[in-house]
């Protein structure tokens, strides 16, 4: 999802450092303040990025870091795993949906069912193309109220989420793109309740509940969740004061032996959980039902997005699943490779692929055919090498998310 990184963890190159891997809509990384004349946004973080030595990559528009000094991706993955890791995500759109009826529309256009959860609760939801069923976008729903929503889409799909809400609101509900005026930070790792307890931030929240807070004088929302599949918050907090929020969770996490983090690691971490990457795992060509998303789907709704063709292709079903690949050679499979069965044949292609940090292993995310089951033998057809994996359904290591 929500998170924006892709396809990353390779190998370094003898004498220079590579960036392994290419994130959707990125183009190459280019040296730090070598990108302005190009019109690319920035966060309210992109000075202290800048002044750290992050090696920062066009990323759908957005200059963000892919690495700092003195981490680098495995180091960084490392510490989320096993410490904790801060990242800046403040890319990711934040459009604020307010008026009577705002629960009311939300719940009309996108899968899941908001009478899941109540005020204060977040919940991950897909919209998806009315006629094809296709993901437009995975987001995240910050339930406010009846009458407030807050909405986390990915940073290349707001503008289209939001233009597709707009056209079906009632008079009363107004869409305000908040993108420049909120901030996103991520604080992952086991030891991330200590370094929110230093910087003064609530702690005692349930998986996926949410608190506001006031801090320095500017709105923050804590909620507990995340995209690396450790015990993690996530900060939405007001551009005035995010870079002091910044500052005093970089202090807290160099003092828990954490470090900054930046997208590459992001990409690593949710790889290995199996969480999707829309424009990868996810699109308008595939849908929540090859994705094995139906969790995420409010089925028994009289209405949502893409209903009638969901409900048909879950009833006849899907012509390709998404499974997890775990090599059983030296290798790394990476997206948009062939996936042969034991006589030679495609039986669909990967769509995430990079190099475990914590299993020392190539793992992929991949659509096959329903046939393929797990445990089964595939092959990956690596430029023109057939790289040996295992079908295994993901996460490809446990997962964290609701630990204590």
């Amino acid at each position: 999802m929500v998170g924006g990184a892709n396809a990353f963890g390779g190998s370094a190159g003898r004498g220079r450092r590579r960036v392994p891997g290419r994130l959707p809509g990125m183009v190459d990384p280019q040296p730090t303040g070598g990108t302005e004349s190009r019109g690319l946004r920035h966060t309210a973080l992109y000075g202290w990025h800048r002044a750290a030595g992050a090696k920062l990559a066009d990323f759908g528009g957005w200059e963000m870091p892919i690495e700092y000094p003195g981490g680098g991706v495995l180091r960084e993955h490392e510490a989320v795993r096993e410490r904790v890791g801060v990242f800046d995500v403040s890319h990711l759109g934040k459009v604020e949906v307010r008026g009577r009826g705002s629960a009311e529309l939300i719940d009309a256009c996108l899968t899941n069912a908001l009478e899941r959860i109540g005020p204060g609760r977040a919940q991950y939801t897909l919209c998806c193309d009315d006629a094809t069923g296709g993901v437009v976008d995975d987001l995240i729903v910050y339930l406010r109220g009846a009458a407030d929503v807050l909405l986390v889409p990915n940073a290349a799909n707001a503008a289209e989420v939001t233009a597709r809400l707009a056209a079906e609101a009632p008079p009363d509900v107004s869409l305000t793109d908040r993108h420049d005026d909120l901030c996103v930070l991520a604080v992952q790792g086991p030891r991330s309740p200590e370094v929110m307890a230093e910087v003064g931030l609530p702690t005692g929240l349930e998986y996926m509940a949410f608190a506001r807070e006031s801090w320095r004088g500017g709105d923050v929302t804590v909620c507990r969740t995340g995209y690396t599949g450790e015990l993690g918050y996530e900060l939405v907090v007001e551009a005035g004061v995010a870079e002091a929020l910044w500052e005093a969770v970089i202090a807290a996490t160099t003092a828990a032996g954490g470090l900054p983090c930046g997208l590459g690691a992001r990409d690593t971490l949710r790889t290995e959980m199996g969480y999707p990457l829309h424009g990868n795992d996810l699109s308008l060509e595939i849908t929540p039902v090859q994705a094995r998303l139906g969790w995420a789907v409010g089925w028994r709704k009289p209405r949502f997005w893409g209903r009638s063709a969901l409900l048909a292709e879950r009833e006849q079903g899907p012509r390709r699943v998404a499974r997890g690949l775990l090599a059983l050679e030296r290798g790394v499979p990476r997206p948009g490779l062939q996936v042969l069965g034991g006589d030679g044949q495609a039986v669909g292609s990967t769509t995430s692929g990079t190099f475990s940090p914590t299993l020392r292993q190539g793992i992929a995310l991949a659509l096959l055919e329903p046939g393929v089951t797990v445990g089964e033998q595939v092959e990956v057809d690596v430029r023109g090498r057939r790289l040996p994996c295992r079908v295994v359904d993901p996460p490809f290591v446990p997962s964290h998310v609701r630990s204590a």
